[in-house]
Protein backbone atom coordinates (compact mmCIF):
# COMPACT_ATOMS: atom_id res chain seq x y z
CA UNK A 1 0.00 0.00 0.00
CA UNK A 2 1.55 3.31 -1.08
CA UNK A 3 1.69 6.38 1.14
CA UNK A 4 -0.88 9.15 0.87
CA UNK A 5 0.41 12.68 1.34
CA UNK A 6 -1.74 15.56 2.57
CA UNK A 7 -0.19 19.03 2.56
CA UNK A 8 -1.10 21.44 5.36
CA UNK A 9 -0.90 24.80 3.59
CA UNK A 10 0.32 26.92 6.48
CA UNK A 11 3.34 29.20 6.13
CA UNK A 12 5.52 27.29 5.56
CA UNK A 13 3.50 24.29 4.37
CA UNK A 14 4.32 20.79 5.55
CA UNK A 15 3.43 17.25 4.48
CA UNK A 16 1.53 14.60 6.41
CA UNK A 17 2.46 11.17 5.09
CA UNK A 18 -0.01 8.37 5.80
CA UNK A 19 0.16 4.61 5.44
CA UNK A 20 2.03 1.50 6.53
CA UNK A 21 5.83 1.96 6.60
CA UNK A 22 5.53 5.77 6.72
CA UNK A 23 8.32 5.73 9.32
CA UNK A 24 10.75 4.73 6.56
CA UNK A 25 10.57 8.40 5.48
CA UNK A 26 11.85 9.63 8.86
CA UNK A 27 15.56 9.97 7.94
CA UNK A 28 14.63 12.14 4.97
CA UNK A 29 12.28 14.23 7.15
CA UNK A 30 15.17 15.23 9.43
CA UNK A 31 17.93 15.32 6.81
CA UNK A 32 18.34 19.11 7.01
CA UNK A 33 18.78 19.16 10.81
CA UNK A 34 22.25 19.64 12.27
CA UNK A 35 21.31 17.39 15.18
CA UNK A 36 18.32 15.17 16.02
CA UNK A 37 16.82 14.06 19.34
CA UNK A 38 13.93 11.73 20.13
CA UNK A 39 11.14 12.10 22.69
CA UNK A 40 9.36 8.74 22.88
CA UNK A 41 6.63 6.99 24.77
CA UNK A 42 8.55 4.24 26.54
CA UNK A 43 5.95 1.57 25.72
CA UNK A 44 5.83 2.60 22.05
CA UNK A 45 9.63 2.52 21.93
CA UNK A 46 9.56 -1.07 23.17
CA UNK A 47 6.92 -2.05 20.61
CA UNK A 48 8.07 -0.13 17.54
CA UNK A 49 11.56 1.17 18.25
CA UNK A 50 13.05 -1.13 15.60
CA UNK A 51 11.27 0.93 12.93
CA UNK A 52 13.55 3.87 13.84
CA UNK A 53 16.77 1.95 13.21
CA UNK A 54 17.62 4.00 10.11
CA UNK A 55 18.05 7.08 12.33
CA UNK A 56 21.08 5.55 13.99
CA UNK A 57 22.03 6.51 17.53
CA UNK A 58 20.33 9.73 18.63
CA UNK A 59 19.82 11.25 22.10
CA UNK A 60 16.58 9.76 23.43
CA UNK A 61 14.25 10.60 26.31
CA UNK A 62 11.68 7.86 26.97
CA UNK A 63 8.78 8.72 29.27
CA UNK A 64 5.36 7.38 30.15
CA UNK A 65 2.53 8.49 27.88
CA UNK A 66 -0.99 9.56 28.72
CA UNK A 67 -2.19 12.72 30.43
CA UNK A 68 0.44 12.29 33.16
CA UNK A 69 3.00 13.42 30.59
CA UNK A 70 1.37 16.84 30.18
CA UNK A 71 2.67 18.58 33.31
CA UNK A 72 4.98 21.49 34.06
CA UNK A 73 7.43 19.04 35.62
CA UNK A 74 7.59 16.88 32.48
CA UNK A 75 7.90 19.99 30.30
CA UNK A 76 10.89 21.09 32.37
CA UNK A 77 12.45 17.64 32.05
CA UNK A 78 12.11 17.71 28.25
CA UNK A 79 13.64 21.19 28.04
CA UNK A 80 16.58 20.09 30.18
CA UNK A 81 16.98 17.05 27.92
CA UNK A 82 17.11 19.25 24.82
CA UNK A 83 19.76 21.41 26.43
CA UNK A 84 21.84 18.41 27.54
CA UNK A 85 21.63 16.97 24.01
CA UNK A 86 23.26 20.12 22.68
CA UNK A 87 20.46 21.01 20.32
CA UNK A 88 20.16 24.33 18.48
CA UNK A 89 17.43 26.18 16.62
CA UNK A 90 18.58 24.34 13.51
CA UNK A 91 18.06 20.96 15.20
CA UNK A 92 14.95 18.77 15.12
CA UNK A 93 13.03 16.99 17.87
CA UNK A 94 11.09 13.88 16.87
CA UNK A 95 8.07 12.88 18.95
CA UNK A 96 7.18 9.19 18.86
CA UNK A 97 3.97 8.16 20.59
CA UNK A 98 0.43 9.38 21.16
CA UNK A 99 -1.15 12.80 21.24
CA UNK A 100 0.16 13.68 24.68
CA UNK A 101 3.76 13.24 23.44
CA UNK A 102 3.02 15.48 20.45
CA UNK A 103 1.46 18.09 22.76
CA UNK A 104 4.38 18.00 25.20
CA UNK A 105 7.17 17.72 22.63
CA UNK A 106 5.66 20.37 20.40
CA UNK A 107 5.43 22.78 23.32
CA UNK A 108 9.03 22.10 24.36
CA UNK A 109 10.22 22.61 20.77
CA UNK A 110 8.36 25.92 20.55
CA UNK A 111 10.06 27.14 23.75
CA UNK A 112 13.59 25.80 23.44
CA UNK A 113 15.86 28.63 22.25
CA UNK A 114 12.61 30.37 21.24
CA UNK A 115 11.74 27.75 18.69
CA UNK A 116 13.19 24.67 16.99
CA UNK A 117 11.73 22.22 14.50
CA UNK A 118 9.62 19.27 15.53
CA UNK A 119 8.63 16.22 13.47
CA UNK A 120 5.77 14.11 14.77
CA UNK A 121 5.61 10.34 14.34
CA UNK A 122 2.22 9.58 15.93
CA UNK A 123 1.41 5.99 16.85
CA UNK A 124 -2.20 6.22 18.09
CA UNK A 125 -5.35 6.75 16.08
CA UNK A 126 -6.19 9.91 18.02
CA UNK A 127 -2.76 11.40 17.37
CA UNK A 128 -2.81 10.50 13.69
CA UNK A 129 -6.25 11.92 12.93
CA UNK A 130 -6.02 14.97 15.18
CA UNK A 131 -3.38 15.79 17.78
CA UNK A 132 -0.25 15.69 15.58
CA UNK A 133 -1.66 17.88 12.81
CA UNK A 134 -2.31 21.60 13.14
CA UNK A 135 0.42 22.83 15.47
CA UNK A 136 -1.47 23.01 18.77
CA UNK A 137 0.77 22.26 21.75
CA UNK A 138 -0.18 22.20 25.42
CA UNK A 139 0.17 20.88 28.92
CA UNK A 140 -2.54 20.66 31.57
CA UNK A 141 -2.80 22.77 34.72
CA UNK A 142 -4.66 21.78 37.86
CA UNK A 143 -7.38 24.27 36.85
CA UNK A 144 -8.05 22.69 33.49
CA UNK A 145 -6.95 20.81 30.38
CA UNK A 146 -4.54 22.31 27.83
CA UNK A 147 -4.45 25.70 29.55
CA UNK A 148 -0.74 26.33 28.85
CA UNK A 149 0.33 26.01 25.24
CA UNK A 150 1.41 27.53 21.95
CA UNK A 151 0.83 27.22 18.23
CA UNK A 152 3.92 25.58 16.69
CA UNK A 153 3.47 23.80 13.37
CA UNK A 154 5.56 20.66 12.80
CA UNK A 155 8.00 20.39 9.88
CA UNK A 156 6.49 17.03 8.90
CA UNK A 157 4.12 14.37 10.25
CA UNK A 158 4.53 10.65 9.57
CA UNK A 159 1.39 8.62 10.31
CA UNK A 160 2.56 5.02 10.09
CA UNK A 161 -0.74 3.15 10.25
CA UNK A 162 1.00 -0.19 10.90
CA UNK A 163 1.64 1.00 14.48
CA UNK A 164 -2.12 1.05 15.08
CA UNK A 165 -2.20 -2.76 15.12
CA UNK A 166 -0.87 -2.77 18.71
CA UNK A 167 -3.36 -0.23 20.08
CA UNK A 168 -5.30 -1.31 23.18
CA UNK A 169 -9.08 -1.20 22.74
CA UNK A 170 -9.40 1.91 24.94
CA UNK A 171 -6.89 3.81 22.80
CA UNK A 172 -8.67 2.83 19.60
CA UNK A 173 -11.99 3.97 21.07
CA UNK A 174 -10.45 7.30 22.00
CA UNK A 175 -9.30 7.81 18.43
CA UNK A 176 -12.70 6.90 17.04
CA UNK A 177 -14.31 9.72 19.03
CA UNK A 178 -12.15 12.24 17.18
CA UNK A 179 -12.84 10.43 13.90
CA UNK A 180 -16.61 10.91 14.34
CA UNK A 181 -16.07 14.58 15.20
CA UNK A 182 -13.96 15.16 12.09
CA UNK A 183 -16.37 13.34 9.78
CA UNK A 184 -19.29 15.40 11.09
CA UNK A 185 -17.30 18.59 10.52
CA UNK A 186 -16.20 17.43 7.07
CA UNK A 187 -19.71 17.02 5.73
CA UNK A 188 -21.99 14.40 4.21
CA UNK A 189 -19.35 12.65 2.08
CA UNK A 190 -16.97 12.22 5.02
CA UNK A 191 -19.76 11.07 7.32
CA UNK A 192 -21.02 8.51 4.76
CA UNK A 193 -17.46 7.24 4.27
CA UNK A 194 -17.06 6.71 8.00
CA UNK A 195 -20.36 4.85 8.21
CA UNK A 196 -19.19 2.60 5.37
CA UNK A 197 -15.79 2.01 7.02
CA UNK A 198 -17.07 1.49 10.58
CA UNK A 199 -16.92 -2.31 10.60
CA UNK A 200 -13.44 -2.30 9.11
CA UNK A 201 -12.22 0.20 11.70
CA UNK A 202 -13.54 -1.94 14.53
CA UNK A 203 -11.81 -4.98 13.03
CA UNK A 204 -8.53 -3.11 12.66
CA UNK A 205 -8.54 -3.43 8.86
CA UNK A 206 -5.37 -1.77 7.52
CA UNK A 207 -7.02 -0.27 4.42
CA UNK A 208 -9.93 1.14 6.42
CA UNK A 209 -7.57 2.69 8.97
CA UNK A 210 -5.39 4.31 6.29
CA UNK A 211 -8.43 5.65 4.42
CA UNK A 212 -9.93 7.05 7.61
CA UNK A 213 -6.71 8.73 8.74
CA UNK A 214 -6.30 10.27 5.28
CA UNK A 215 -9.89 11.54 5.25
CA UNK A 216 -9.58 13.08 8.72
CA UNK A 217 -6.21 14.71 8.02
CA UNK A 218 -7.59 16.16 4.78
CA UNK A 219 -10.48 17.78 6.65
CA UNK A 220 -8.24 19.13 9.40
CA UNK A 221 -5.61 20.40 6.96
CA UNK A 222 -8.27 22.37 5.09
CA UNK A 223 -9.50 24.04 8.27
CA UNK A 224 -6.04 24.73 9.72
CA UNK A 225 -4.78 26.28 6.48
CA UNK A 226 -7.44 28.99 6.55
CA UNK A 227 -7.13 29.67 10.30
CA UNK A 228 -3.82 28.48 11.80
CA UNK A 229 -4.23 30.22 15.18
CA UNK A 230 -7.90 29.45 15.84
CA UNK A 231 -9.34 32.95 15.49
CA UNK A 232 -12.26 31.89 13.33
CA UNK A 233 -13.41 28.70 11.58
CA UNK A 234 -10.78 26.49 13.24
CA UNK A 235 -12.80 26.86 16.43
CA UNK A 236 -15.19 24.38 14.83
CA UNK A 237 -12.63 21.62 15.46
CA UNK A 238 -13.58 21.99 19.13
CA UNK A 239 -16.95 20.36 18.49
CA UNK A 240 -17.75 18.34 21.62
CA UNK A 241 -14.61 19.55 23.40
CA UNK A 242 -16.05 22.11 25.83
CA UNK A 243 -18.19 19.34 27.27
CA UNK A 244 -15.32 16.84 27.02
CA UNK A 245 -12.81 18.99 28.87
CA UNK A 246 -15.26 19.49 31.75
CA UNK A 247 -15.80 15.72 31.87
CA UNK A 248 -12.05 15.05 31.93
CA UNK A 249 -11.49 17.68 34.61
CA UNK A 250 -14.14 16.19 36.90
CA UNK A 251 -13.16 12.58 36.23
CA UNK A 252 -9.44 13.27 36.69
CA UNK A 253 -7.20 13.50 33.64
CA UNK A 254 -6.76 10.08 32.07
CA UNK A 255 -9.73 8.46 33.83
CA UNK A 256 -11.88 8.93 30.72
CA UNK A 257 -9.94 8.70 27.43
CA UNK A 258 -10.04 12.04 25.62
CA UNK A 259 -11.85 10.79 22.52
CA UNK A 260 -14.42 8.94 24.62
CA UNK A 261 -15.20 12.20 26.43
CA UNK A 262 -15.38 13.92 23.03
CA UNK A 263 -17.90 11.32 21.85
CA UNK A 264 -20.18 12.11 24.79
CA UNK A 265 -19.59 15.81 24.10
CA UNK A 266 -20.69 15.40 20.49
CA UNK A 267 -23.91 13.78 21.66
CA UNK A 268 -24.50 16.65 24.11
CA UNK A 269 -23.77 19.24 21.41
CA UNK A 270 -26.29 17.63 19.08
CA UNK A 271 -28.91 17.48 21.84
CA UNK A 272 -28.34 21.19 22.56
CA UNK A 273 -28.58 21.93 18.83
CA UNK A 274 -31.90 20.10 18.65
CA UNK A 275 -33.22 21.86 21.77
CA UNK A 276 -32.38 25.24 20.24
CA UNK A 277 -33.97 24.35 16.89
CA UNK A 278 -30.68 24.60 14.98
CA UNK A 279 -30.76 21.23 13.22
CA UNK A 280 -31.87 21.50 9.61
CA UNK A 281 -31.90 17.69 9.41
CA UNK A 282 -33.83 16.36 12.42
CA UNK A 283 -32.56 12.83 11.69
CA UNK A 284 -28.91 13.81 12.16
CA UNK A 285 -28.93 13.48 15.94
CA UNK A 286 -30.21 9.90 15.82
CA UNK A 287 -27.82 9.09 12.97
CA UNK A 288 -24.76 10.22 14.95
CA UNK A 289 -26.01 8.49 18.09
CA UNK A 290 -26.31 5.23 16.12
CA UNK A 291 -22.80 5.68 14.69
CA UNK A 292 -21.28 6.36 18.11
CA UNK A 293 -22.99 3.33 19.62
CA UNK A 294 -21.92 1.18 16.65
CA UNK A 295 -18.32 2.19 17.36
CA UNK A 296 -18.69 1.36 21.04
CA UNK A 297 -18.72 5.00 22.18
CA UNK A 298 -21.06 6.81 24.61
CA UNK A 299 -23.55 9.12 22.92
CA UNK A 300 -24.51 10.94 26.13
CA UNK A 301 -23.58 11.32 29.77
CA UNK A 302 -25.88 8.53 30.89
CA UNK A 303 -24.00 6.04 28.72
CA UNK A 304 -20.65 7.44 29.84
CA UNK A 305 -21.58 7.23 33.51
CA UNK A 306 -22.69 3.64 33.03
CA UNK A 307 -19.59 2.53 31.08
CA UNK A 308 -17.07 4.35 33.28
CA UNK A 309 -18.69 3.87 36.68
CA UNK A 310 -18.12 7.59 37.40
CA UNK A 311 -20.77 9.79 39.00
CA UNK A 312 -19.80 13.00 37.13
CA UNK A 313 -22.04 15.24 39.29
CA UNK A 314 -23.84 18.07 37.50
CA UNK A 315 -22.55 20.78 39.85
CA UNK A 316 -18.94 19.67 39.36
CA UNK A 317 -19.35 19.58 35.59
CA UNK A 318 -20.84 23.08 35.65
CA UNK A 319 -17.85 24.27 37.68
CA UNK A 320 -15.57 22.55 35.17
CA UNK A 321 -16.69 24.97 32.48
CA UNK A 322 -15.18 27.89 34.40
CA UNK A 323 -11.80 27.50 32.73
CA UNK A 324 -12.98 27.00 29.17
CA UNK A 325 -10.04 28.51 27.29
CA UNK A 326 -12.12 29.29 24.21
CA UNK A 327 -14.77 31.46 25.89
CA UNK A 328 -14.81 34.67 27.87
CA UNK A 329 -14.21 34.64 31.62
CA UNK A 330 -17.09 32.82 33.30
CA UNK A 331 -18.88 32.24 29.99
CA UNK A 332 -18.10 28.96 28.24
CA UNK A 333 -18.72 28.82 24.50
CA UNK A 334 -19.89 25.77 22.58
CA UNK A 335 -19.72 24.53 19.01
CA UNK A 336 -23.17 23.39 17.91
CA UNK A 337 -24.41 21.79 14.72
CA UNK A 338 -26.99 22.75 12.11
CA UNK A 339 -26.11 19.96 9.69
CA UNK A 340 -23.30 17.70 8.47
CA UNK A 341 -20.48 20.11 7.67
CA UNK A 342 -22.41 23.10 9.04
CA UNK A 343 -21.49 24.40 12.49
CA UNK A 344 -22.56 27.20 14.81
CA UNK A 345 -19.55 28.71 16.61
CA UNK A 346 -19.26 30.57 19.89
CA UNK A 347 -22.72 29.63 21.21
CA UNK A 348 -23.47 30.33 24.86
CA UNK A 349 -26.07 28.18 26.58
CA UNK A 350 -28.47 29.17 29.34
CA UNK A 351 -27.76 27.62 32.72
CA UNK A 352 -31.08 25.77 32.81
CA UNK A 353 -30.39 24.10 29.45
CA UNK A 354 -26.84 23.19 30.45
CA UNK A 355 -28.01 21.61 33.69
CA UNK A 356 -30.68 19.59 31.91
CA UNK A 357 -28.12 18.35 29.35
CA UNK A 358 -25.77 17.25 32.12
CA UNK A 359 -28.37 15.55 34.30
Amino acid sequence: MSLATVTVATEPPYPVRIGPAALEALPNAVASADRVALLADERVLDLHGASLAALGEVPTLAIGGGEDAKTLGKLGAVLEFLAAAGLARSSTLITFGGGTLADLGGLAASLFKRGMQVVHAPTTLLAQVDASVGGKTAINLSAGKNLAGTFHQPAEVLCDTSTLATLPAAERASGLGEVVKTALIGGEADLALLEAQADGLLAGDAAALAATVTSCVTVKARVVACDPTERGPRRGLNLGHTFAHAIEHVAGYGAVPHGVAVAAGIGLALRASAELGLLTDPALEARIRALLERLGLPADLSALRQSSGLALPVDELMAGFAHDKKGAVGRPEFVLVSGAGALELGVTLEVDLLQSLLA
